[in-house]
């Protein structure tokens, strides 16, 4: 089963920008669909955007969509978020998922933490 390590977590001023990493080892990168979420203080986990394997299909929350971008490189085994006009709202921790079948695997997460 394929591990998960992200990075590009940080502290940003609203309207600013991040890129999350998101780096696979341990399983065929390629054959997985890969997603990311966030869980806020408080708050359940919620679902940003999700890539297929191929690049092709790409599904958008409406509270990240025109802000957010995924991106994937099968090459480098790695997803990207590329966040931007940040808001304190997306004040949370950034995880991303791995997903073939029934398989699940998940980072351990990052902190992005956004200053009004």
């Amino acid at each position: 089963q394929v591990q998960l390590v992200e990075s590009g977590g940080g502290l940003v001023q609203a309207g600013g920008s991040l890129r999350l990493s998101c780096t696979a080892s341990g399983g065929y990168f390629s054959t997985y669909s890969m997603a990311w979420f966030r869980r806020a203080p408080g708050k359940e986990r919620e679902f940003l955007v999700a890539i297929n394997r191929s690049g092709g299909t790409i599904n958008y929350a409406d509270s990240v969509k025109d802000r957010f971008t995924i991106s994937r490189d099968n090459a480098k085994n790695t997803v990207y978020m590329q966040m931007d006009s940040l808001r304190p709202e997306d004040t949370a921790v950034y995880y991303c998922n791995a997903a073939l079948g029934a398989l699940s695997s998940w980072g351990q997460g990052t902190q992005v933490t956004v200053s009004s």
